[in-house]
């Protein structure tokens, strides 16, 4: 028998290899699916190029390539029985044969469950098994090979010594660290560094309990060191970083060993000094918050994640989850999101086959076959499966939450996708927490990338933003175009409908801390979204920026509208700004988005309280000025809205009729700027022009001073007079756009030369179309910084709210749609 298999391989043995150093061998998972050693098929591993391949997929890569020696592995998970002999007790964990180096499942990695793993080499066509080990009867090459597959590290566990997350050692201090009896006990917040006055990168001295602030950056730059100096005077080693501490860990340094540690019992550090690290997420029986935590945060994780509530699970296509690597939800949710735009899943899942047949050698390393393979896991419903009614039924008689059947709801890994599209990304090649929003333009830009002069599903997301500069001495004007994938708004406070409260709030907050007592409840700013609009259409100062006019840097106002509306309308709130340490942190707030459910509305039709209006107009101020106001304050009273004109009443347009950010209208157009851009379709009647043009004016002058005034004669008339200036403006702004150098800000606009779908070389590609929209999603952000927290994402599907929270997808109770971070909009039909 030996030599028959030997005379079997032989003509095979020059296809295979012994894994080398620096060969990844991908045993876990399928290159073109999410097929693992786990699943019914199994796993078959190239003897030659070290790729795994489910069992729909192998044929595909032996017809490609040639190669017709595979390695296949089976691991059998088995529920354990009950021992007889003990009364019903479940009998110490003990696996079958496990030689396979694969992460166990984590869902599984209890007592109740075993493993056995088998392995054997296939020869494709004729798929003859030869089981393994059989080293008596293989030839020594392919014993070697064998062997070498099988004790190989996995290639994500060969990838991670490049990441740039280092490994965290446990300190040797953390076992037998010594905590003094002096009584210390530390509030929930208020702190002070007890040698100056930082409030920011506050550390807890664990043997003494001083709190002292750090020292960052090579020159020290934003504290005073005083943490080092306690430990120089003290020798006491280690210090937990105040405002990172949460039921999941804190950040630890120990300053004789000089780097960052892990302390596992740091509960118990922590709880010598009055801190319960444990309790800061749990609830009492009566749902009454026991934390030991300022609220706003575990607010904001039960509010978002709607704990608390019975959630129904859904399965099927559009409702598979994905795991959590360890902080790769950003990921998750962006592209949950992504894949539940038509675009995105007929450029890579309707055309699956075509993608995976003319992938490259090694598919692990294609974007487009990995996007392919992602949607499909997303969308198939191939691993969402709801249980069998048999274990539904044990499942209650066992009174156990957990899921029966291992192959139905652990979601899918998108750790293949994760490694291809993070590789060389300082930040997403980490295993850190990221910002979602980063995340998604950098998969935008991976998909521009990967689709030029082809179908490209993120231009549903590309628009046109104008640019307004004038030279505050020439009074000269340049218009520019760029293109943007998404509107981010900032979020005023002064705008804040609960102003009031939130001053009384911060009165009280600042006695607290200077007392050191615990804090007040909290108070989020509410901020209409005509707010933050308003906020992001505000004029800008531009202090260096290049006239042409001048030949010299002059100071200049910026102003920015819309030029084009997307298919698709992606809007982040300004949420987060940076502390004194340089990290980002949340602002506490709220912004109601402009679309409910089912609302038909569009963002060029202000809703204007018109009781406000007139109440206004009767103090004497011109009625569109009044509209402006009570827009431009959200409709929060005749008061707030008097404010606004207080503070605009001398700006040139004061008294101009109500234009919002959005419109298309306003201005002149891009078809009449000197930039080239393709032409808005918003041309002036000719008789107007005909008629401004008899009386002496130009052209060009003339058909700005029709769009600046919604083609109005009479008020286009006053503008030419009040706009001498730019009279001018046609000839003076090609040599601007031409001549300015690379030091002005604005011209290096991102400016896109890319052709319009039509072939049209006069503009960008966008798809333009009417500005009504209708939310359909939004990602929501849990946590004080984007560097920390979960991410979790809400999808408007066959007319109801989902949550996807990691590989949990559940029909929303309570979508909170306020606490959004992303906001995703899909244009309506103009019908």
């Amino acid at each position: 028998m030996a030599a028959d298999l030997g005379e079997l391989l032989v003509p095979y043995m020059p296809t295979i290899r012994v894994p080398r150093t620096g060969d990844r061998v991908f045993k876990s998972e399928c290159a073109f699916s999410f097929d693992s050693p786990e699943s019914e098929g199994g796993l078959y591993v190239c003897m030659n190029t070290f790729l795994g391949f489910g069992r729909e997929h192998v044929e595909r890569h032996y017809r490609k390539t040639g190669q017709s020696v595979y390695m296949h592995l089976k691991r059998h998970v088995k529920e354990k029985a009950t021992g007889a002999a003990g009364g019903g007790a479940i009998p110490r964990r003990r696996n079958g044969k496990v030689f396979l180096d694969l992460e166990l499942n984590r869902d599984f990695n209890g007592e109740d469950y075993e493993y056995e793993d088998e392995a054997k080499l296939v020869i494709f066509p004729d798929h003859f098994e030869i089981p393994l080990p059989n080293i008596e009867e293989l030839p020594a090459l392919v014993t070697i090979a064998c062997d070498a597959v099988l004790n190989a590290p996995s290639a994500y566990k060969k990838q991670e010594p490049e990441s740039w997350e280092e490994e965290i050692q446990v300190s040797r201090h953390a076992r037998s660290l010594r905590q003094l009896d002096n009584g210390v006990r530390i509030p929930p917040s208020g702190w002070k560094c007890q040698k100056c006055e930082m409030r920011e990168n506050l550390w807890l001295n664990l043997t003494d309990g001083a709190v002292l602030c750090g020292k960052w950056f090579f020159d020290g730059s934003g504290g005073n060191g005083h943490a080092l100096e306690h430990y120089r005077e003290t020798n006491y080693p280690l210090a937990v970083k105040l405002d990172t501490i949460t039921p999941d860990g804190a950040d630890i340094y120990s300053f004789e060993e000089e780097e960052a540690v892990l302390d596992p019992h740091v509960s118990e550090h922590l709880s010598h000094f009055g801190i319960d690290m444990l309790q800061m997420q749990k609830r009492t029986e009566n749902g009454q918050h026991t934390d030991n935590k300022p609220r706003p945060r575990v607010s904001e994780w039960e509010v978002i994640q709607e704990l608390g509530m019975k959630l129904k699970e859904v399965y099927g296509s559009g409702y598979t989850g994905v795991k959590n690597l360890g902080s790769s939800c950003y990921l998750s949710t962006v592209m949950q999101v992504l894949f539940s735009i038509p675009d995105f899943q007929r450029m890579y899942v309707g055309n699956l086959q075509r993608i995976f047949d003319y992938s490259p050698l090694d598919p692990t390393q294609d974007f487009a076959t990995q996007m392919a393979k992602l949607g499909h896991g997303l969308l198939s419903g191939q691993y969402s499966k709801p249980p069998m009614k048999s274990e539904l039924i044990e499942q209650v008689m066992k009174e156990e939450y957990k899921v029966l059947n291992w192959h139905q709801q652990k979601g899918i890994s998108a750790r293949m996708l994760k490694a291809l599209v993070s590789r060389g990304h300082p930040e997403f090649s980490s295993n850190r927490q990221q910002d979602a929003h980063e995340f998604l333009l950098h998969m935008i830009n991976l998909v521009e990338r990967n689709n030029a002069g082809s179908e490209n599903p993120s231009d549903v997301f590309r628009f046109l933003v104008e640019e307004r500069v004038q030279c505050c001495q020439t009074r000269r004007v340049r218009y520019t175009q760029r293109v943007d994938y998404c509107i981010q708004l900032p979020a005023p406070f002064e705008a804040a409908s609960n102003r009031e409260e939130l001053l009384a709030y911060e009165v009280k907050r600042k006695e607290a801390e200077e007392n050191m007592r615990p804090p007040p409840e909290p108070v989020r700013a509410r901020i209409p979204f005509t707010a933050c609009l308003q906020a992001f259409t505000e004029p800008e100062n531009v202090p260096d920026f290049w006239s042409s006019a001048l030949q010299a840097k002059s100071a200049g106002v910026k102003t920015s509208r819309f030029s084009s509306f997307p298919e698709y309308l992606v809007v982040q709130i300004k949420k987060f700004t940076f502390g004194v340490d340089w990290v980002p942190k949340k602002l506490g707030l709220t912004v109601s988005p402009p679309l409910s459910d089912n609302s038909m509305s569009s963002l060029d039709s202000p809703e204007i309280d018109e009781a406000a209006v007139m109440q206004l107009a009767e103090m004497g101020f011109p009625l569109e000025a009044c509209r402006k106001a009570v827009y431009y304050t959200g409709n929060m009273g005749p008061e707030m809205a008097f404010n606004w004109i207080i503070a605009h009443m001398e700006e040139p347009d004061f008294a101009e009729p109500l234009t919002l950010p959005s419109m298309i209208d306003p201005g002149p157009s891009a078809g009449d700027s000197p930039t080239g851009a393709a032409p808005l379709g918003n041309s002036p009647p000719e008789e107007s022009i005909a008629i401004l043009t008899s009386m002496g004016f130009p052209r060009t002058h003339s058909i700005h001073a029709l769009k600046a005034t919604n083609n109005n004669l009479e008020r286009a008339l006053d503008w030419i007079f009040t706009h001498p200036e730019e009279e001018e403006e046609s000839d003076a702004l090609s040599d601007m756009a031409d001549t300015e150098p690379n030091d002005n800000a604005f011209s290096n606009s991102h400016s896109d030369a890319t052709l319009s779908p039509d072939g049209d070389a006069s503009g960008p590609r966008v798809k333009d179309g009417p500005g009504r929209y209708e939310l359909f999603a939004f990602i929501s952000h849990m946590g004080a910084s984007t560097m920390s927290g979960h991410y979790v994402c809400h999808i408007k599907k066959e007319g109801r709210w989902v949550i996807y929270n990691d590989h949990k997808v559940c029909l929303s109770e309570r979508p909170p749609k306020d606490l959004g971070y992303i906001y995703f909009y899909h244009r309506l039909s103009s019908s």
